[in-house]
């Protein structure tokens, strides 16, 4: 097909990316695609960055969230990263189906990417055909708006379009492209694209261009470069905690899909468990379980560790003397990391003091929980009703969730005795709990139903219901409750895939 026409359609855009060396992207167009019909545009997100939403629907508007046509201000490109995938050393990765087509800064004053993803190959698509179907495309846009809402740092959705044809997978699927947002698509992988090739110079320029854009701070800081690892490690114990503290397995913690900003990104086989069980896989290409819910934290200290690597020859000529620095500052991540879940595992339990015992309190919890087969997110939403001195009533839904009810009580037992320690009104209690303990994620179940619904019916109502609910993941939604619930047996989602 011809390469896209420009459009009048308005974005602010400031491309600071674009404005690196040539070797850090190949600049190009996305491809054209037959009949782009607009699934969904994401209103709250458009006018965050300062987007008119109702231009964005028009008719030239899909034409630009299709890729058929370049928005005015635009400089296109795929962005080059290398990366470690499953561990295994891959020297040139980069954007194989995602064109980014520039920056726009927000009323916020954050500068974020507009991508589309699915948008036609690339030079790095590495046989790949570049196009993304529906299903995938879904689960990303909801699966991203739920974490937003769960309040987890996350790429966001600000449109999903169907392009009107299909695409070969397993079978043929509708094709689809979603414009993804993100604070930056600089991930690990792309300090390792340079590191690999020993151009030390672009590891400076990207080393800069992330302090500027991500880390103001730590460009005063007397060594910038070590600060700039610091602060990464910190964002990313926080993000990781998170991810522990609501269920979420990512699926594929590869090094290239790792953000720099600190956000989730890259939403594949991605998955919330129902049943809590610490070595839960989901992703139909994790057959070791490596990206195992409890192997998350290690992991991620893995790939920091890979990116202190990559920053040596900016912090010392002498590489013997970077190592140690780099290693002191990696080392730190665990210490970060036990502290953030810890702090997140206290507020799920009412707790508001910090006291010896609570992380035995709740390991001794979650033990009880893999033992009895016991929902995840409603084990510590019914908690939150349970929050009292004394047992009541309101056990029985908790109670209920363990195979063995025997199994609840004798920890709620050691609970109650610790809930007696501190002072407080135990409506304030429940209070604060339910605003950390959702009701609705995204689960599973839910997701598959929406997904068979759009590709065998065209039908988007369910996925719109779900976007719906949420959207307020914390509040109580009368009449909702069907979407709190975990999956019946013959509903249980015991594989995801990638949409690649």
């Amino acid at each position: 097909m011809n390469a896209p026409e420009r459009a009048d359609i308005f974005f602010p855009f400031d491309n600071s990316y674009a404005r690196l060396p040539d070797r850090f992207f190949a600049r190009l167009d996305p491809e054209p695609v037959s009949a782009p019909r607009l699934i969904r545009v994401n209103t709250d997100l458009a006018h965050l960055l300062e987007l008119d939403p109702a231009q964005l629907a028009s008719p030239e508007g899909i034409e630009v969230l299709a890729g058929n046509r370049v928005p005015k201000g635009s400089d296109p490109l795929a962005m080059a990263y290398a990366g470690h995938q499953f561990g295994n050393w891959v020297p040139q990765l980069g954007d194989g189906r995602a064109i980014l087509l520039g920056e726009v800064v927000g009323h916020n004053g954050i500068r974020r990417d507009i991508q589309l993803k699915g948008s036609g190959r690339t030079p790095f698509s590495r046989m790949g055909d570049g196009r993304a179907v529906l299903g995938p495309i879904l689960r990303e846009y909801i699966v991203a708006e739920g974490m937003a809402a769960l309040g987890v740092p996350t790429t966001r959705a600000l449109a999903a379009i169907l392009t009107g044809e299909k695409v070969a997978r397993e079978k043929f699927l509708p094709g689809a492209v979603l414009t993804r947002v993100a604070q930056s698509h600089i991930r690990v992988g792309t300090f390792q694209f340079f590191a690999s090739r020993r151009d030390d110079e672009a590891l400076r320029l990207l080393a800069d261009h992330v302090i500027e854009r991500h880390y103001p701070d730590a460009a005063n800081a007397e060594r910038p470069y070590l600060a700039l690892l610091e602060n990464v490690i910190a964002r990313q114990a926080e993000l990781v905690a998170r991810w522990q503290l609501i269920g979420f397995i990512h699926g594929v913690m590869n090094t290239d899909n790792m953000s720099i900003a600190g956000e989730t990104i890259d939403y594949g086989p991605c998955a919330f468990m129902d049943t809590y069980h610490p070595e839960t896989v989901y992703s139909s290409i994790d057959q070791m379980g490596r990206y195992a819910y409890a192997n998350q934290p290690g992991i991620a200290h893995w790939n920091l560790a890979i990116l202190a690597q990559c920053l040596l020859p900016l912090l010392d000529e002498n590489q013997e003397k970077a190592i140690e620095p780099a290693q002191e500052t990696v080392d730190r991540f665990p210490g970060l990391y036990n502290d953030a879940y810890l702090t997140g595992l206290r507020a799920k339990l009412g707790l508001r003091e910090k006291r010896d015992g609570d992380k035995d309190l709740a390991d001794d919890l979650l033990k009880r929980m893999a033992e009895n087969e016991a929902d995840f997110t409603l084990t510590f939403r019914h908690l939150s009703d349970a929050a009292t001195l004394l047992p009541t009533e309101a056990d029985a839904p908790v109670r209920a969730l363990f195979n063995e009810g025997n199994a609840f009580d004798a920890w709620a037992e050691l609970w109650r005795k610790r809930l007696a320690q501190e002072a407080g009104d135990e409506t304030e209690r429940e209070a604060d709990m339910r605003r950390v303990n959702p009701a609705f994620i995204p689960r599973n179940h839910l997701v598959a139903e929406v997904i068979e619904a759009a590709e065998e019916r065209e039908d988007f109502k369910p996925f719109e219901e779900l976007m719906s609910v949420l959207a307020t993941p914390f509040e109580g939604q009368p009449g909702r409750e069907r979407f709190t619930l975990p999956p019946r047996p013959e509903q249980v989602v015991r594989q995801t895939f990638c949409g690649t």
